[in-house]
Formats: C-alpha cells, structure tokens, sequence
C-alpha cells in the first residue's frame, strides 16, 4: 500500500468541511422532525413555536462552524498566515542584518 502524500492545511480544511456538511444534513432533517412534531400536536396560545428557539441557537453554531470552515477564519487558516508573516518578517530582517552599511 501506498503512503498518501497530502498536504496536511488542506486536508485539514476538506475534514472540516465534510464535518460541517454532515452537521448541515443532521440539522435540517432533526428541524424538519421538530417542525413536524409542532405542526401535528395541538396548539397553545403561544407567541413563537418551540422549534424556532431550537433552529435558532444551533443555527447560530452552525454558521459560526460553516464560516469557520468555508470562510477562511478557523484557527488553523490564522495560524498559518501568522507563521508566514513571521517567516517574512524574520527573511526581512536577516536581509537587514546583511546589507552593508555606510559609515
């Protein structure tokens, strides 16, 4: 068997993507349930069906996963744009410390 030579950021990225798909799916076929539930049982005076406190708060979570997976802001993503600009920094600055200087 072959060893897979993968570059480990983007696979990083394509598993959290899978990850947040798999959720997108959990979460609208358990909401289209919770739906059902309250759209057959019987109602009370209320002001906003149950489901809706349920869709919103994991919703939130939800998007919060899906900007971090598509949008380029997890922790990975800036981690590796904080190594790189250290990198530069430090090129710079050794380009600095060799460049001959006039008296």
């Amino acid at each position: 068997m072959e060893p897979l030579n993968r570059d480990p950021y983007l696979w990083q990225k394509a598993k959290a993507r899978a990850k947040f798909q798999s959720h997108l799916v959990v979460y609208v076929v358990v909401n289209a349930g919770l739906w059902a539930i309250w759209a057959f049982s019987p109602k009370q005076s209320e002001t906003l069906p149950w489901p809706v406190w349920v869709a919103a708060f994991w919703g939130i979570g939800l998007v919060l996963r899906g900007v971090a997976a598509y949008g380029g802001f997890s922790q990975e993503q800036r981690t590796q744009r904080e190594y790189e600009r250290l990198q530069l920094r430090q090129q710079q600055q050794k380009q600095q410390d060799n460049t001959p200087r006039m008296a």
